[in-house]
């Protein structure tokens, strides 16, 4: 009989013996010199020795090569290793002892042969466990799970996605370990987190390491030399989980166990000004909990930070969460992204897409290979997130995969990983992004905000607005030093660009990139503001009309509502509102026009609340060009909605 001393010992030990279902206090040797081994192995795996325990263990089975608990322990101490092949080797000789065994061997064979991509070998087992009676729900429950995963995985293996992993190269990778972290919308910068060693120990020796986080720039389509962040980013403790935003001026990133923490790891912000980066702050208690919360990604959109969590509330042991940046600078109460994204398992290291409709992540709770895979969803026309797509065999193996980064084109993708040899252990690597799992076309605007007069550079307000929606899809604000600005543009909409900035009027454009199939040249453009002074005009490029109509479209909305907010904030301000053609058709009929549009926005102003005693209107007709008139490009430019300024 085995003492009573061991029992408890045991069923924490030996998970694979001692089951809710039918424990046994006797064990199956009768061999003397093999229990005393056992016992002895017991005791040193207790004390952390597990090599003294294998010995023991080895001398045990050599003396009964029956005993099936020695080889499920030896099984059980190569699996905390990882050593999966001689782990299940071990599992395997268990059962064919033909002793008594626990049932639930058949469940933690099949569960490491999963991990180690055997998934037939695995499938098998997971059945043989199912065929057991008085299973508990749960467990039935996860062994349904890992045979629909063993399917799932052997179909993905028939059916293999495009992937050409290429390393980064020297500039980026070294003998440590690298994690991919963020790239800019304009790809010239890459940061990511490098493992470095401590007092000069190897990272052999000294596991935890201490994590700092690099930039490299790109040249001439060259990755240069990595640089170290430096502080006040980079500290003596461990960085992580980086996200910059895609005009590279906000940086978010995730810190443990600091003393203006809430929590085991919290997440912090800093914001670039110039080239300098602002002490890092504490997002708050409101985004902080006492729990884990890690992993940031914020959305081009300028305000919505995804992060993954294990706070109370989620659906599973972590979650992805989002909170939203507020007007006044303080966060939203975290929102949990519901049951399309996480699951009764874990959902971390969410990656917003520049598009702002496409969120891949890496999940262990969706049908997958086996351990963490990457997926994505994409969100439809509710803002709700659809079913998640697994990105396929040999994106996802039986390993853990769990960061992916996507440019703002979509066309490629970033990942960390340690399977392909390389320069150290984690290597970053770059590869082409299969069509379908690519998220929708993106360009971007870039450009230097200045004062015309003067040329100093101005940190201004841009608002990016949907104009079939009339919905703000992204707010960012030019550097106050350099004057510098980057938005992104997800192509497949129309948009109207506001920027302001107090005691200047303001500058508009539009982008229609309705329709557009292929890649976007970026725009690259510098907008000077005029001060508000008289005699400045502006022209209204968000101000639309049918051809030769002077009914105000829907879209002229956003537009003029930024009209009206000039106007209210500087209320001793009086202008001219004029209409100009291009030179097809009449004079006198050009004329007419002209003056019923500059009346339809002069209407719309006084309905909404705007004193008639501040405005004028006229129509100019086709007697003010400002393009030429031979071209329908010019013609289109010389068809415009103005205003000017008459009285400060």
């Amino acid at each position: 009989m085995m003492p009573k001393r061991f029992l408890c010992l045991l069923i924490m030990l030996l998970s694979s013996w001692v089951m809710a279902f039918g424990q046994t206090t006797q064990l199956t040797t009768r061999n003397k010199k093999a229990e005393k081994l056992f016992f002895a192995a017991i005791e040193s795996y207790e004390a952390k020795n597990n090599e003294k325990a294998l010995m023991y263990l080895k001398k045990a089975t050599e003396s009964d090569p029956e005993f099936t608990e020695a080889y499920i322990l030896m099984g059980d101490i190569h699996a905390d290793s990882r050593e999966y092949e001689t782990a299940i080797n071990l599992y395997q000789t268990a059962i064919r002892t033909n002793n008594p065994f626990s049932p639930n061997l058949y469940y933690i064979l099949a569960n490491i042969q999963l991990s180690s991509g055997k998934y037939s070998d695995a499938r098998l087992n997971y059945q043989r466990f199912l065929e057991t009676e008085g299973i508990p729900e749960p467990k039935k429950r996860q062994t349904l799970a890992g045979i629909r995963n063993c399917d799932f995985a052997l179909e993905c293996m028939a059916h293999p996605v495009p992937f050409l992993p290429e390393n980064l190269g020297d500039s980026i990778n070294s003998q440590y370990d690298e994690y991919i972290n963020a790239i800019t919308a304009d790809e010239g910068q890459l940061y990511f987190t490098r493992l470095n060693p401590v007092n000069s120990m190897t990272i052999d020796q000294n596991q935890s390491g201490e994590e700092d986080f690099y930039i490299s720039y790109r040249q001439d389509s060259v990755w240069l030399k990595a640089l170290n962040l430096g502080p006040p980013i980079n500290t003596h403790g461990n960085e992580g989980a980086l996200s910059i935003s895609p005009d590279g001026k906000l940086l978010f990133f995730a810190a443990c166990n600091r003393p203006d923490g809430y929590g085991r790891c919290d997440i912090y912000w800093s914001h670039r000004v110039g080239e300098q980066w602002s002490e890092p702050e504490n997002l708050g208690e409101v985004v902080n909990s006492p729990q884990w919360d890690s992993q940031p990604s914020f959305s081009s959109d300028g305000k919505t930070l995804y992060f993954a969590s294990n706070r109370p509330g989620g659906k599973g042991s972590s979650d992805i969460w989002k909170t939203e940046l507020k007007p006044d600078g303080q966060w939203t109460q975290p929102v949990n992204l519901g049951d399309s994204i996480n699951t009764r398992d874990e959902e971390m290291a969410p990656f917003i897409h520049p598009d702002d409709q496409t969120l891949y992540f890496s999940s262990k709770g969706h049908p997958g290979m086996g351990g963490l895979d990457l997926f994505y969803s994409r969100r439809d026309a509710d803002g709700k997130w659809k079913r998640p797509v697994n990105m396929g065999y040999p994106i996802n193996t039986c390993a853990d995969e769990i960061t992916l980064v996507v440019n703002a084109k979509g066309n490629v993708a970033y990942i960390s990983s340690d399977k392909f040899g390389g320069k150290g252990r984690q290597d970053i690597y770059k590869f082409p992004l299969y069509k379908e799992a690519q998220p929708m076309l993106t360009t971007y605007f870039k450009g230097i905000v200045y004062d015309e007069e003067t040329k100093a550079k101005l940190e201004a307000r841009f608002e990016l607005i949907d104009l079939g929606s009339s919905k703000t899809v992204a707010e960012s604000h030019s550097d106050r030093l350099n004057g510098e600005f980057l938005l992104v543009l997800p192509t497949e909409r129309n948009y109207a660009l506001n920027v302001s900035k107090d005691g200047y009027l303001f500058f508009s454009d539009n982008f229609s990139l309705s329709g557009t199939n292929s890649q976007k040249t970026p725009f690259i453009k510098n907008i000077p503001l005029k001060p508000i002074r008289i005699g400045e005009s502006v022209v209204l490029k968000n101000i639309f009309f049918d051809t030769d109509k002077y009914v105000l479209k829907d879209e002229s909305i956003v537009e003029l509502q930024k009209l009206m907010a000039l106007l209210q904030k500087n209320p001793r301000l009086h202008i001219e509102l004029s209409g100009h053609t291009d030179n097809i058709g009449s004079e006198l009929h050009n004329l007419e026009l002209s003056g019923n549009r500059a009346d339809a926005v002069y209407q719309y102003l006084v309905a909404h609340g705007i004193a008639a005693s501040r405005l004028t209107h006229t129509g100019y007709g086709f007697s003010h060009p400002v393009d030429t008139t031979n071209t329908e490009q010019g013609r289109a430019n010389n068809r415009r909605t103005e205003f000017k300024v008459i009285g400060n």
